[in-house]
């Protein structure tokens, strides 16, 4: 008899809704408890009394979203690490001058940046306290280039440091990235404040990380390179930091990122390898029980060795539900396994949601199950060998249907030959997969013949190569384009319309799609009725001063940048793309911004302001300039102070001493980023 009679569709969107709620409202953890009981409660009773009518019950359905609603909000509170007693926020205070004896438990290996190595931490005492919670650890890389393990014990006197949000416009928030990880500090130290201590417990991802070392050990003494190594931990293992920047870019480019992240699609290919493997299990009694309870074992211990990221928790969780429907004779749908897995996974990690990878990884295999089909019939070709590649590229289009909104949303590039990368690889990656996990069982056992290792290093550098060709072809290549959250929610409704009018071409069909493409235009309209007519900004950029003057949907752009530093920067070109800004010009910097009603005086190292005729509103104080303040604001009365990065720290310290002395704002870039104004 089932409990509910609701689809698990509509409660994981009822999920999704609560997770929502939970994370962009306010909600106390005792006002999420106290409503969750109270609906269960409710939902309970009335399950009691009416379980004979509530298919007529239409308040009974309400009371269950509700439900899990509520749940959903629960499930973010009790989640969010900030709210368990014993967080270290809530037992210690940090700040420039609090240098703490801090205890910490190595739980992730991030990848390095350029002068740091970074990990993430569980901090276990405070001084002699003990409390909870995760942190950004930053080593400083030096000539020993000691690394920690995950689940290593340390101990280090540091700083915990906030994390800051972007200083520029429409810059990548890290600070909000890592808040979705309940991560909220920093520690920056180095290797020689680093004590070691002994440590014999393990978690199951650090048994997984000594596994994946291990195999990386053996597969050394086969003279594998260093990319081919990286190739090999990412297909497999599930650990992309040790790719290097140029072959990750070339995949991206290419369309072909997906590729190196463990998500469905492997995990599918290791199903498959796994049910071969196993085949022979069948034949005894209970057999098939066996062999499903092995396949589910193996494909969640190979989760766990790839580090249990947000696609690869969503493919294994998925495919074991269509394991165990697939080898016990059970009818499946897969937008209820769908739903299902999705449902389960958000209970757990509830900030998966936010996981663009997550995202990613649901959106294609929807869009794949919904839209292939409707492609496949287009053309069913009688040669195997056309219908394979036919299929291969039917379900790769039908992945970007899902993709692409969201991907422009984020990455604001599209590559253009993504169905040649795709084409030429997948029907080639169940081999490599399976060669590849061939390579590694013998490795590990010292049973690799040299030539197999060889031949397989072949393959990778092979694919590397090919995928290198294809990222050149820059005029494929679509970068920069603007695409706000707008422009996903319409896109997403017109591609939903016209998926539906493809399938059943009835008149409600085909009036969903014309409303859809009007709704997609409005949003254009709108993009273009909110863009910065007037915008003077000053950008935050550290040693250099970056002036941008928008107008007309144009900008100006002034700096003390060489063409290599602008060339690099990537501050304008976010700002554009944030703002749908659609041409960028170049000029000088120069001592006198008149805009409009409002003038901006520029004092740079040269320290010259002594203008008679001029009383500007504000005052730009660039490249350190020897000036005296009191003097400058004595003579000018301006209504605000502004510092770029260019200056000393120690010159702008003082500046902000002597206007908070005077009672007149500052604006240091720094500390509160670019400064705008609206003219």
């Amino acid at each position: 008899m089932k409990l509910l009679n609701f689809t698990i569709i509509n409660l994981t969107i009822c999920l999704i809704l609560g997770i929502v709620m939970g994370y962009f409202i306010n909600i106390t953890v005792t006002i999420s408890l106290v409503t969750s009981a109270l609906f269960l409660l409710l939902l309970a009773i009335s399950y009691v009394y009416f379980k004979n009518k509530l298919n007529s019950l239409i308040w009974f359905g309400v009371l269950a979203y509700l439900t899990i609603i509520s749940i959903g909000v629960l499930t973010v509170n009790f989640h969010n690490q900030k709210n368990h007693i014993n967080h270290y926020t809530k037992t210690i205070s940090y700040g420039e001058n609090n240098i703490k004896t801090i205890s910490f438990r190595v739980k992730e290996i991030l990848k390095p940046g350029n002068y740091y190595n970074k990990y993430v931490v569980d901090i276990l005492k405070i001084d002699s306290t003990k409390v909870s919670g995760k942190t950004l650890l930053n080593i400083e890389k030096d000539s020993t280039e000691i690394r920690l393990n995950v689940d290593e014990i340390a101990i280090t006197k540091a700083q915990l440091k906030d994390l800051i949000h972007p200083l520029n416009p429409h810059q990548f928030d890290y600070k909000n990235y890592l808040s979705k990880q309940y991560i909220y500090h920093q520690i920056f130290t180095t290797n020689n404040a680093v004590l070691k201590l002994d440590s014999k417990s393990k978690s199951i991802l650090g048994f997984a990380n000594t596994i994946r070392t291990f195999i990386n050990a053996k597969l050394k003494d086969y003279h594998f390179s260093k990319d081919e190594l990286s190739i090999v931990n990412a297909l497999l293992l599930g650990q992309r930091q040790d790719i290097s920047k140029n072959i990750y870019t070339s995949y991206t480019n290419a369309g072909a990122i997906h590729i190196l992240a463990v998500s469905g699609l492997h995990v599918g290919i290791i199903l498959f390898i796994l049910n071969i493997v196993f085949k022979p299990i069948e034949q005894f009694k209970n057999g098939k029980v066996f062999k499903t309870i092995l396949i589910v074992c193996f494909l969640w211990a190979f989760a766990v060795i790839s580090g249990l990221s947000a696609s690869v928790t969503r493919a294994v969780t998925m495919f074991s539900i269509l394991a165990i429907a697939m080898n016990l004779k059970r009818p499946t749908n897969i937008y209820n396994t769908l739903a299902i897995s999705m449902f389960f996974i958000l209970l757990v990690k509830p900030m998966f949601l936010f996981d663009v990878g997550f995202q990613l990884s649901y959106l294609a295999v929807f869009s794949i199950v919904t839209i292939d089909p409707i492609l496949y019939k287009l053309w069913q070709p009688k040669n195997k060998f056309l219908d394979k590649y036919w299929h291969t590229f039917t379900v790769t289009v039908s992945a970007q249907f899902g993709i692409i909104p969201i991907s422009l949303y984020y990455f604001h590039q599209f590559p253009g030959l993504f169905f040649i990368s795709n084409l030429v690889i997948i029907p080639f990656l169940g081999l490599i997969l399976g060669l590849g996990v061939l390579v590694i069982v013998l490795a590990c056992i010292n049973a690799l013949p040299q030539f197999l290792a060889t031949s397989f290093g072949y393959i990778i550098n092979l694919m590397n190569d090919f995928v290198g060709w294809v990222s050149q072809q820059e005029d494929f290549l679509f970068k920069a384009i603007p695409f706000s959250f707008i422009y996903v929610i319409t896109s997403y409704f017109l591609i939903t319309a016209f998926v539906r009018c493809c399938i059943k071409k009835t008149y409600w069909n085909i009036r969903l799609f014309l409303i859809s493409v009007l709704i997609f235009q409005l949003a254009f309209f709108y993009t273009d009725l909110t863009k910065p007519s007037n915008e003077f900004i000053v950008f935050h950029k550290s040693r250099f001063s970056l002036i941008g003057n928008t107008s007309n949907n144009n900008i100006t752009i002034a700096s003390d940048l060489d063409s290599l530093e602008h060339s690099k920067t990537k501050i304008i070109k976010d700002y554009r793309i944030g703002n749908h800004i659609n041409q960028e010009k170049h000029q000088a910097l120069q001592t006198y911004y008149q805009l409009n009603n409002t003038s901006i005086l520029v004092v740079d190292s040269l320290g010259i302001y002594n203008f008679k005729s001029v009383k500007p509103d504000y005052v730009l104080l660039r490249q350190s300039p020897k000036i005296n303040l009191n003097r400058l604001i004595d003579s000018i009365n301006p209504k605000q102070i502004i510092a770029d990065g260019s200056n000393y720290k120690s010159y702008i310290e003082h500046w902000e001493t002597v206007c908070l002395k005077r009672k007149i704002p500052f604006h240091q870039t720094s500390k509160k980023g670019a400064f705008i104004l609206n003219y």
